[in-house]
């Protein structure tokens, strides 16, 4: 079974601050953190793949509207000061390792340390049936 976790930068569940203003030092604690995860969920043949997202102002939202045009706006900013921060992608044999990677991943260290509390959410990604065409 394959689950995408995204990681939101910003909900209420967490009161890190915006990783600009940490100290280096906590910022390569976490950078070091993440590495560590991902090499053993290599080794455990786990890890899909595993990214950070650049921040909604380097991004763009796109729509094709009534006509057919493409629009293509800056954005999403979003209306709160939640956004999706990263994603991994497992492989896994439940939904419960899922989660329990999830929870180590909302643990990863923070500013002094602290556990930085942002929400995983789980997702399944779906497979496809197979087609005739």
């Amino acid at each position: 079974m394959r689950f995408m976790l995204t990681q939101d930068y910003g909900g209420v569940e967490s009161d890190c601050a915006p990783m600009p203003e940490w100290d280096p030092a906590d910022v390569q604690a976490h950078i070091d953190f993440q590495i560590t995860l991902n090499a053993l969920l290599t080794e455990r043949g786990e890890l899909v793949d595993a990214q950070g997202l650049a921040w909604p102002d380097q991004s763009k939202s796109v729509v094709v509207d009534a006509d057919g045009a493409t629009v293509v706006v800056d954005g999403p900013y979003p209306e709160t000061k939640e956004l999706v921060a990263g994603y991994r992608i497992v492989d896994v044999d439940s939904i419960e390792r899922a989660i329990e990677i999830a929870a180590q991943a909302s643990a990863a260290p923070g500013q002094g340390g602290a556990p930085i509390r942002q929400r995983i959410d789980v997702r399944e990604i779906m497979v496809m049936p197979e087609s005739d065409v």
